[in-house]
């Protein structure tokens, strides 16, 4: 797809108003994957918000991607409607679970701690700080071959820097709890 010739920008005067930033190009993304519990089922949605004309522009570029690799199966559009309401029992399952699993997470992290649990949005996996004593592939081998638990290092989700580990908030409530004790022990010795 042809990209938008750059138009070079006239140099302001002394006196021209710069006006209030446009608001920026903003996506929203959505699917039937997360929201209705069913991650064989693809059908995903684009909201997108900004100035008129590009986002605009930013839409037929997009239909061009859409129809060229991103095509939804008949029977998933002929169910649509019926997966979406469906979806809202599971939606608030998953989301009960998550926050009770978050807030047994914050709960069992000492006060003292030098682990701290990073503040989110949104989402179903929480992020801790740990101490960069070591190296944090070291730290997720260790967890998974000695204590039979799964994270995954922060470098899987461009940290800047060590030491993070990323954690699921999904599993039933019994194996998240557990999996925290493993982890906070490997921490804390």
């Amino acid at each position: 797809y042809p990209l938008a010739p750059v138009t070079p920008l006239a140099p302001l005067g002394p006196s021209a108003p710069l006006g209030p930033p446009a608001p920026p190009l903003t996506f929203r993304l959505g699917g039937l994957s997360k929201s209705a519990g069913l991650p064989q089922v693809k059908l995903g949605w684009i909201a997108a918000a900004g100035p008129e004309s590009v986002v605009a522009d930013a839409l037929r570029r997009l239909e061009v991607i859409c129809d060229t690799y991103l095509s939804v199966s008949t029977p998933v559009q002929s169910a649509a409607s019926e997966l979406i309401d469906g979806g809202a029992a599971v939606r608030a399952a998953i989301l009960d679970r998550i926050r009770r699993n978050h807030a047994a997470l914050a709960q069992a992290i000492p006060p003292d701690s030098c682990t701290e649990l990073l503040r989110s949005d949104a989402g179903w996996s929480a992020v801790l700080r740990v101490p960069s004593s070591v190296p944090e592939e070291h730290l997720v081998l260790r967890l998974l071959e000695e204590d039979d638990v799964l994270v995954h290092p922060g470098y899987f989700f461009d940290f800047p820097h060590e030491a993070f580990l990323v954690l699921s908030l999904l599993p039933p409530v019994s194996e998240f709890d557990e999996g925290v004790r493993r982890v906070l022990r490997r921490l804390h010795g």
